[in-house]
């Protein structure tokens, strides 16, 4: 599907254009109530009376916006003068636009919008998401947030990995006060055990739990894996894991973040190594606690690092999942359980579009979509209004529309795709 990813300044102005209803410009001066453009504007006095301009002060904070409407223009200095002042005074450089009523730059939003609306459901954003890693025993995963339809659903078969800390045995280098580490031979992921870290409520930002390994060169490794689990929410960053070439991670060569955990949940985290070429001989892995998240347990189970180009996938198989729309879960079939294994999950499929909702937001769709569909929508709105031609208008809207049907033939099919909601 063509997609040229137009902001939503550049889908209004080109709707703009096909109505007949914009002039764009750049002024060369101003005041708060004026407006001059000695290139562009052309006619004679009053030319531009009734126009709503939408200007946008290039040299302000955030570039501020305002829409006034024209209550006069003089020819002789190329001077439109508003209705009200604006909250900015006009300078050499400002973009404005001039709008013809009964069209104005909120209802094309509007518009905008309301064309992304009718597609969904038959158009997506695409995602490719590893987010979800089977362990052998669940049949069961939370389907990403940012997922409407999956398309396909693959399970890695191999990669190139090194195991880092299998967590079978107890972090003991150095163990901060107010932490206690055992092995839980319970609560675990894969092996024998996973890492079992009580932290008291003394415990402070900086806290850290480590345990020594055999030398290991990886660096031709690009992503750590584990599984993290919290008694506790946490946000991006409140956890961190530590790899180190020397003792005790007394001077981190990678200090990883762990994205944000749902309390009492085993959570598979992949995060990318920041420095991978200097990670040539790492000695020491350990947990820190960067925030105070107050008395918590923390387990760590399965860290390895892994080359991410090496990776094997295997479609798996439609009549072994499906979705539960209710709770927005995967769910295996036992077959699927058995066929997924212990393995890394990806999903390809895809986001439904969203709304645009600021000048910089893009297109998630095709963008002659978009376009055709809103200014078939601009059309139909002022089919019915006073002093129009409503004929040409609904001629008009029915040729833009027409157009839409075009681009939407482009969209790929999802005859194949599962909607998740």
């Amino acid at each position: 599907m063509p997609v040229q990813a137009r902001t939503r300044k550049q889908l209004r102005q080109s709707i703009g254009y096909n109505l007949g209803a914009l002039k764009v410009g750049t002024a060369t001066g101003g005041t708060n109530n004026t407006l001059i453009d000695v290139n562009t504007f052309r006619g004679g006095d009053d030319e531009y009376i009734g126009k709503l301009a939408l200007v946008t002060d290039a040299n302000g904070t955030n570039n501020p916006q305002t829409t006034q409407y024209v209550n006069d223009y003089t020819a002789s200095n190329n001077t439109i003068q508003f209705q009200q002042n604006s909250s900015f005074p006009i300078e050499d450089g400002d973009e404005y636009e001039l709008w013809s009523e009964p069209y104005t730059p909120t209802r094309i939003h509007d518009f905008i919008n309301q064309a992304i609306i009718d597609v969904t459901g038959q158009a997506y954003d695409p995602i490719e998401s590893v987010a979800l890693h089977a362990d052998g025993s669940s049949m069961r995963y939370d389907i990403p947030s940012n997922i409407s339809i999956i398309n396909r659903l693959f399970y890695r078969t191999a990669v190139s990995f090194t195991t880092l800390h299998s967590c079978n045995a107890v972090f003991d280098e150095t163990i901060d006060s107010d932490f206690t580490v055992s092995a839980d031979t319970q609560d675990k992921k894969k092996g024998t055990a996973s890492n079992k870290f009580v932290i008291a409520v003394g415990a402070s930002a900086g806290d850290i739990a480590t345990d020594s390994i055999d030398s290991k060169d990886i660096s031709k490794y690009d992503y750590l894996e584990c599984w993290v689990k919290s008694t506790v929410p946490t946000s991006a960053g409140n956890l961190k894991i530590l790899l180190d070439d020397s003792a005790s991670c007394a001077s981190p060569i990678e200090t990883l973040s762990i994205p944000a955990l749902s309390a009492d949940t085993w959570t598979f985290v992949r995060i990318a190594l920041a420095n991978p070429e200097t990670d040539t001989a790492i000695i020491s892995v350990g947990l820190e606690y960067d925030s105070d998240l107050g008395a918590c347990t923390v387990w760590l189970d399965d860290i390895k690092v892994v080359q991410n180009d090496t990776a094997v996938w295997e479609i798996f198989p439609k009549h072994l999942w499906r979705i539960d729309r209710e709770s927005r879960d995967l769910v295996l079939t036992e077959g699927g359980k058995f066929e997924a294994g212990y393995a890394l999950l990806k999903i390809t499929g895809g986001d439904k579009p969203a709304l645009l909702s600021s000048e910089t937001g893009a297109s998630e769709i095709d963008d002659s979509y978009i376009i055709a569909r809103a200014t078939g929508l601009a059309f139909a709105s002022a089919s019915g209004g006073s002093g129009t031609d409503p004929d040409t208008l609904r001629q008009q809207a029915a040729f833009w529309f027409g157009l839409a049907e075009q681009s939407k033939r482009a969209f790929p099919l999802l005859i194949t795709g599962r909607v998740v909601e």
